[in-house]
């Protein structure tokens, strides 16, 4: 390797410095608070499994987008995983088969992929979750929509928006009120996706055109929704999803684009992004969905805090750190340590005590700025 490329990192990785790693600290730390309150137990799987179980746990995960390696031990291919949430599937489904259901589990941790999407370049990223296994209800959902909204704020996001959509529309569709055969379906799903009414004629889904239109805030989207379901075949869909909406009550905006499928390949009758203010892009995706293998049901989410991150820490913090110089006050710097200060101590007498990032300086048994 040539010496001017010895310190560069891969395309989309890149190094947190102190005041990024701090703030990472703190945005898991304060998430996870919230799911342990709220009766959910971390778990933590390891970054790299087998690629056979990674891939086949849950559709919607595609291996050429994890990287992959032969293990010289067992020689099977082996996979850096790309998404958590499988490997929960795999811990509820084989080490706490037994658990009593419904299970609470949460998690945090970074995943990484061969490429970024679309104009991000980012390949490793931070993702923190909760899943509830063994339920798949209206309860279910709202608990989680709910936990995801209170986990986002505590990290310090404001003005958090959450975006519903029905990932089994076409299909509950498709089944009685609305036939279609054969591959239209696929392609009915995909042009209601794209919002292309022009492709929706022509692969023979003019009757579903009026789903494009039952988008925007809640109250508004869901009664445009009830006034296209003639047949029923969505109402017990559309009680859903007024039922999670009073449930998050005024804890954040809520919307509905009922046809929305990208990013929830896997999901079945419930699905929802979140947004925050100021934040590029959606923070978080999560719904309803099965659990390969064990065919369970279960709810959850994942977060990706990233782009939180990286505004707060580009926010000026003011913190108050202790210089203790040489024969300083032992006591008293553990006294103060005890109450919330951290403590620089010096090496020599040549040091800066402002050079170094102190505010305070540590004389006799008191902090006096420097």
């Amino acid at each position: 390797m040539p010496d001017n490329d010895r310190d560069l990192l891969p395309e989309g990785l890149q190094d947190r410095l102190p005041q990024g790693a701090a703030v990472s600290a703190r945005v898991q730390r304060a998430m996870l608070d919230v799911f342990h309150s709220r009766g959910y137990d971390r778990v933590q799987p390891p970054i790299i499994e087998f690629e056979k179980s990674i891939a086949s746990r849950m559709a919607g995960v595609q291996p050429r987008r994890m990287f992959r390696f032969v293990d010289p031990s067992s020689l099977r291919t082996l996979a850096l995983r790309s998404d958590m949430t499988v490997q929960v599937g795999r811990i509820a489904s084989t080490g706490l088969s037994e658990a009593a259901r419904p299970l609470r589990l949460c998690y945090a941790g970074q995943v990484v992929k061969i490429q970024g999407d679309g104009l991000d370049p980012t390949r490793e990223r931070l993702q923190v979750g909760a899943e509830l296994v063994g339920s798949d209800t209206v309860a279910a959902a709202s608990e989680i929509v709910v936990l995801a909204i209170e986990a986002l704020k505590a990290a310090g996001a404001e003005g958090i928006s959450v975006d519903f959509t029905l990932p089994d529309l076409v299909d509950t569709l498709a089944a009685s009120a609305l036939p279609l055969e054969g591959d239209a379906v696929d392609a009915v799903r995909r042009e209601l996706d794209a919002k292309d009414a022009g492709g929706l004629v022509e692969v023979g889904g003019e009757a579903y055109l009026p789903l494009l239109y039952a988008v925007g805030p809640l109250d508004r989207a869901v009664a445009r929704l009830a006034e296209f379901d003639t047949s029923g075949a969505l109402a017990t869909r559309i009680e859903g999803l007024r039922a999670i909406s009073d449930r998050i009550g005024k804890g954040a905006r809520v919307t509905l684009d009922p046809s929305e499928r990208h990013g929830f390949e896997y999901q079945s009758w419930f699905g929802f992004t979140l947004y925050a203010e100021g934040l590029a892009g959606a923070v978080g995706r999560g719904g309803t969905y099965r659990i390969l293998g064990r065919d369970e049901p279960a709810t959850g989410f994942s977060l990706y805090p990233d782009p939180l991150i990286d505004a707060l820490a580009s926010e000026s913090q003011c913190e108050n750190v202790l210089y203790l110089p040489l024969g300083h006050d032992v006591l008293a710097a553990e006294r103060l340590r005890s109450i919330g200060w951290r403590t620089v101590a010096a090496l020599s007498d040549a040091e800066d005590a402002r050079a170094l990032g102190c505010t305070h300086r540590l004389q006799g048994s008191e902090a006096v700025p420097v």
